[in-house]
């Protein structure tokens, strides 16, 4: 198992090499020009010159690239082009909103998902059935900018039960997690009957039958954990696609997280601010994989007996 996870954790490099020269060269060939946006638009061309030159924004786009590399060894993110402050200060600031406004939309995500996708599966060909599947499919369906509109204009600004932006109180979660998590339960339940419905015909859920077990324990205990497996791997994307997601949330809500960080900084071309948020969500979701990998050990022995 060990062994298992340091060559999991090896595998995150060449991932983080390539997404930092991806991120590097659209930042590049990005247009505008990112002194003359910081010295405004009274500089002259001399002034936007010397601080290119200080900046270090001259040189050959493959020395900035292994430059930072060098720096983010050392862990040092640099320094932000609009604030002058440390990228890294910044981002660990915003990162713990980020952090609670997943785990919430992911708790919701499964609270919701894992009961309706099982529900289905059991009332197969039902109008539950039906009507569960529909639900979900309206679910992927509906851009997550444009629900997080309604919701507000619902919640917010019509019932006026919880605020509209910023993270003031445990109230001003509700809707940015509302939004994040209904987006992505969809996917989850609708995988977790199609495990479920697969499960539920096999055979030895047919002799746990013919013992005299309940219907309830049958499902639950046998048909729901080995039915599992496809369910864990949709999560582990899911909360993955969370990460990256509440862009568009915390944008919305002007909840101040990493993702709402990454698009002010995209737009004032702070290049050092975007390495460094896209660094930490590629890190996050690669550990998520590692959890999900470790999971399938959890729900299925067999797994757990491959990886010793």
């Amino acid at each position: 198992m060990i062994r298992y996870i340091i060559k999991r954790l090896l595998y995150m490099i060449p991932v983080l090499l390539g997404v930092i020269l991806l991120v590097f060269l659209i930042m590049h060939l990005a247009p505008g020009n990112v002194a003359a946006m910081i010295l405004g638009e009274n500089a002259t061309p001399e002034q936007i010159s010397a601080l290119e030159n200080e900046m270090g924004l001259n040189r050959p786009i493959l020395i900035q690239y292994f430059d930072y590399l060098w720096q983010l060894l050392h862990g040092n993110f640099g320094i932000s082009y609009a604030s002058g402050d440390p990228v890294t200060k910044k981002i660990f600031a915003c990162f713990p909103y980020t952090i609670k406004l997943t785990v919430v939309a992911a708790v919701v995500s499964i609270l919701l998902a894992l009961p309706l996708g099982v529900i289905a599966a059991v009332k197969q060909n039902t109008s539950i059935d039906n009507f569960s599947m529909v639900l979900s499919l309206i679910g992927v369906s509906m851009p997550i900018f444009w629900f997080a509109v309604m919701l507000i204009l619902l919640f917010s600004l019509k019932l006026r039960w919880f605020p509209v932006y910023g993270a003031n109180s445990w109230k001003s979660i509700v809707l940015p997690a509302l939004s994040l998590g209904v987006m992505n339960m969809a996917s989850i339940a609708r995988t977790t009957r199609s495990a479920m419905v697969e499960t539920i015909r096999q055979d030895y859920i047919r002799t746990a039958y013919a013992k005299g077990l309940s219907k309830r324990v049958v499902i639950m205990r046998h048909a729901f954990r080995n039915g599992m497996l496809p369910t864990i791997t949709v999560i582990g994307l899911e909360i993955g696609q969370m990460l990256g997601g509440s862009v568009l949330t915390e944008t919305v809500f002007a909840w101040p997280g990493v993702g709402r960080l990454m698009i002010q900084a995209i737009n004032g071309r702070d290049t050092p601010m975007v390495m460094g948020c896209i660094v930490l969500m590629t890190v996050c979701f690669s550990f998520v994989n590692l959890m999900v990998d470790l999971l399938y050990g959890v729900a299925n022995p067999r797994i757990r007996t491959m990886y010793r």
